[in-house]
């Protein structure tokens, strides 16, 4: 009886053991098969029930890209990694819009990863590998990704991806590691970036809007605020804000609009902030994009409101 291939009709696998497996080239050519890259087939997905919850975009494009990488897994060295921006990627970190343009591999030299359509391969120097295994992926270490990822990103991208990958929740490194990896990667204009770097931010969005006040001239905002009443009552958990200025700051998603339980709840908490006597700027994504200094602006007129002086 011909063997047929571990991975047929759910996982990827590459031609050579379709080949090895008995499957016909034709048959690996035809319709029952994707092929998502040169050399690489899994058959394709059975109808999805139209009843099945549908995915935030977001969400479901991650999922694709999970998908693209573990399907370029059964075609990469054994010594290959996935590397750079694709690597914080997996690792969930916030990057731009662009992120799943191509795939970033990477191999030790002397290795020569493959190269083909939809990758970009990279030879590392010489070093001990650090990558992580995730499902069938794997993944270079959270602070080399980061610091490969700087020769991509902009500033404010990396400090985006940064405050993500040490924030406490997480841990998936540290500040002092990512310093100590710029170093051994001779990248030593990443220190300026790293020093802007915190724990404490709840989201990317976060992130970019403190980088916005603090390049627009205003003062840096405390972090993960807790608001308590005169009595030690607790009233709320605030983003970022001012406390010598009783002025809070907040980043709203569409989350907010979209779910009526959650508008409400923020309704009440909002209430809650301003009974305290505090006056809470909420920045939505168009006072961010396209020109952040409608945002500065907004937090400015607050904070001059409150007696701030420049």
């Amino acid at each position: 009886m011909t063997k047929k291939p571990p991975a047929i009709g759910s996982l990827p696998f590459t031609v050579a053991d379709g080949l090895e497996h008995g499957i016909g080239r034709g048959t690996l050519d035809g319709p029952r098969f994707d092929r998502p890259f040169h050399g690489v087939r899994q058959a394709k997905e059975t109808h999805v029930s139209s009843d099945a919850p549908k995915q935030p975009r977001n969400v479901a494009r991650l999922r694709a890209f999970e998908k693209r990488c573990a399907q370029l897994a059964v075609r990469m060295g054994v010594e290959d990694f996935v590397s750079h921006t694709s690597a914080l990627v997996l690792h969930g970190a916030p990057t731009p819009r662009d992120w799943d343009g191509v795939i970033h591999i990477s191999g030790i030299r002397p290795r020569n990863p493959i190269r083909i359509r939809g990758v970009e391969s990279h030879r590392l120097s010489a070093r001990e590998a650090a990558f992580t295994v995730r499902g069938r992926i794997r993944v270079e270490a959270p602070a080399r990704a980061w610091v490969q990822a700087s020769s991509q990103l902009s500033d404010v991208d990396l400090i985006v991806a940064a405050d993500y990958l040490v924030a406490r929740r997480r841990r998936l490194t540290t500040i002092e590691e990512l310093r100590a990896e710029a170093v051994r990667m001779r990248r030593p204009r990443l220190q300026g970036v790293i020093d802007r770097v915190r724990d404490g931010a709840e989201s990317g969005k976060e992130t970019e809007l403190r980088i916005r006040l603090v390049d627009g001239g205003l003062p840096e905002p405390e972090l993960a605020v807790e608001l308590f009443t005169a009595n030690g009552t607790f009233v709320a958990g605030l983003d970022q804000g001012y406390s010598r200025y009783r002025v809070a700051v907040e980043y709203e998603g569409c989350q907010h609009a979209e779910d009526a339980n959650q508008f409400e709840r923020d309704a009440d908490r909002w209430r809650a902030i301003g009974d305290e006597g505090w006056h809470l700027v909420r920045i939505l994504n168009h006072h961010l994009e396209p020109n952040p200094q409608v945002a500065v602006d907004l937090v400015r007129r607050a904070l001059l409101r409150a007696g701030w002086r420049p």
